[in-house]
């Protein structure tokens, strides 16, 4: 069990990281990669305080060295869904379940663009998770939509259960050589329902499967954590770096503009010292 599980690897992420530490939290960083964010390709940064020209990618190595040596954990995987129950938080990073008391978002202000008809087929012949619902599609004829390459590995698995899996990229991206499902060179463009299948529109056609499975870095803020507030794309936050959940904090570009370094690093450690007061309150009113 966590304290603090913080979601996404940049300046907001390391820097909630570094202070939870610093307050004694055990916090894990949870990130889909290293190489994802856009500051780890900025060849040079010139308005970070006291660090003049420096690199993108040597100032999170920066980050991330500082907070690991404090003992702050980190996880590789995308995560899909957080879940609230109760005095705790699942939530589904890859395939494995962590779970946590609090929550940090610190996801960046990049949003993924869903195919029209997605978002309604959600749960009812849409999945964004390979081992979680795998089962349920035994036997049967399925599509895997793919923006990483972590796709083919879920296409992979979900061959030991579907009778047919095929493949459409929604990003280019290496596959392995010898592989189990069948690629298909079209371009989705939108899913529907048909009967009690889903219906995938290409730039050449349409298919018909019992279910699709969509793989990308990323998903929408309302599939991550439904109820939390919004406005513009942005989730809403007070100066204590609270969300409308509780135990839920955001920090960074995900919370708005200006979408700046320094407000990011000064928000993830607002929203740490935040999440480690609260812990400490309810562990006191518990005895």
């Amino acid at each position: 069990m966590l304290d603090i599980a913080i979601i996404g690897a940049g300046p907001a992420g390391w820097s909630a990281a570094i202070t939870a530490r610093m307050r004694d939290m055990r916090c894990a960083v949870l990130t889909a990669g290293d190489q994802t964010g856009w500051l780890y390709k900025a060849a040079k940064v010139e308005n970070y305080p006291g660090l003049p020209a420096v690199k993108g990618a040597d100032l999170l190595r920066s980050f991330e060295a500082q907070a690991l040596d404090l003992g702050a954990e980190k996880q590789l995987g995308v995560v899909r869904q957080i879940q609230p129950m109760g005095q705790s938080f699942m939530t589904l990073c890859a395939n494995e379940i962590v779970e946590s008391r609090a929550v940090i978002l610190c996801m960046g202000a990049a949003r993924p663009r869903l195919l029209p008809g997605e978002e309604a087929l959600v749960g009812q012949g849409v999945s964004y998770c390979g081992t979680c619902d795998a089962m349920f599609y035994r036997g049967r004829r399925i599509a895997v939509l793919s923006a990483r390459e972590s796709g083919a590995e879920e296409a992979e698995f979900l061959t030991r259960f579907a009778s047919q899996v095929d493949f459409y990229f929604l990003r280019s991206h290496a596959l392995p050589e010898a592989r189990g499902f069948s690629v298909v060179e079209e371009k989705p463009l939108s899913l529907s329902q048909e009967g009690e299948q889903i219906r995938l529109a290409t730039d050449r056609g349409a298919h018909d499967y019992d279910g699709v499975f969509i793989f990308r870095p990323a998903v929408t803020l309302e599939q991550l954590l439904p109820g939390l507030a919004q406005e513009k794309g942005f989730i809403v936050v007070n100066r204590r770096m609270e969300t409308s959940l509780p135990l839920v904090y955001a920090a960074g570009d995900c919370t708005g503009q200006p979408l700046q370094i320094a407000k990011a690093v000064g928000e993830g450690n607002v929203a740490a010292i935040s999440a480690a007061e609260d812990l400490q309150r309810a562990a006191k009113a518990q005895g």
